[in-house]
């Protein structure tokens, strides 16, 4: 099933797609207030189950799209992940023994169709496609074989990146991640029923119809399963929590010269069996 957080008439609300259509979730079971509140309810196959039975309550054009969980309590990032995307640095550098881990804001991403800010800031905005695991069941120090058991399904993030605010400081990337609006994450979740989280999976960004980057899982360095039992070492993972992981080579910083976003380009992230997360570019107003 595919679940989606949107606003319609300026309500926030979630649902799932049917038939080309959007049943409204939220309308439903108002004691369930968004998708993450459904997600710790233990309640997706319920809600899933009750959603294949219905009807539409109406169109996906209708909707505007939001960030798939609006609210998560963490957005944990992962760097440089896919083993083309280490070689890229050309710095001779061997594979890492760990992962590299950053965190985001819920305000640095936005939804679905909706524009990304470029900041006056800086002319340096740049695209990064990624696979994002969300969520299902809390854990801490979580087995390898035990992983897929608290994931709530797979969703897409353009991982958006200010590339000159990346190196303000010697030990962080914080502030080039973080400008409001600058990623997206989007069009909805899909549950592990219908895309298995811990197959073979690609993904794919083009920019004005152009291919920029295009890798599978198959080529991590640091596979999902091993990612969750890390991550859950220091955190307790939470549902609804949301695990960017990486993205393969090709992002506009590594062209020569560089080829940053501009206002007017669009951006498309695509999984296939997930779908295509799409954003146009606009320049941030004062």
């Amino acid at each position: 099933m595919r679940f989606l957080s949107f606003s319609r008439n300026g309500q926030a609300g979630f649902g799932a797609l049917v038939d080309g259509g959007v049943v409204d979730l939220s309308a439903r079971y108002p004691e369930l207030p968004d998708l993450r509140a459904a997600i710790s309810a233990g309640r997706l196959a319920e809600l899933a189950a009750s959603a294949a039975t219905t009807f539409a309550d109406f169109g996906m054009d209708e909707v505007l799209y939001l960030p798939t969980i609006p609210n998560p309590q963490k957005i944990i990032c992962i760097g440089v992940n896919y083993a083309d995307r280490n070689a890229e640095y050309k710095d001779g550098s061997a594979a890492p023994r760990y992962p590299s881990v950053f965190m985001r804001a819920r305000e640095s991403l936005t939804g679905h169709e909706a524009p990304l800010l470029r900041s006056p800031e800086s002319e340096q905005l740049d695209y990064e496609g990624e696979i994002v695991l969300v969520i299902g069941r809390a854990g801490r120090r979580i087995r390898e074989a035990e992983a897929h058991e608290h994931v709530a399904g797979i969703t897409i993030m353009n991982e958006g990146s200010v590339r000159d605010w990346l190196r303000h400081a010697k030990f962080n990337v914080t502030q080039g991640k973080n400008f409001e609006r600058s990623g997206a994450l989007g069009p909805w979740l899909v549950t592990p029923d219908e895309l298995d989280p811990m197959g073979s999976l690609r993904v794919i960004t083009r920019v004005n119809g152009e291919e920029r980057q295009n890798d599978v899982t198959d080529n991590l360095m640091f596979p999902f399963r091993y990612l969750l039992s890390y991550l859950s070492t220091f955190y307790r993972l939470q549902p609804g929590d949301v695990i960017a992981t990486g993205t393969p080579n090709g992002a506009g910083a590594r062209f020569d010269p560089p080829r940053y976003l501009r206002a007017g380009d669009v951006v498309e992230v695509e999984v296939p069996g997930v779908g295509v997360l799409r954003n146009e570019v606009e320049d941030e107003v004062l």
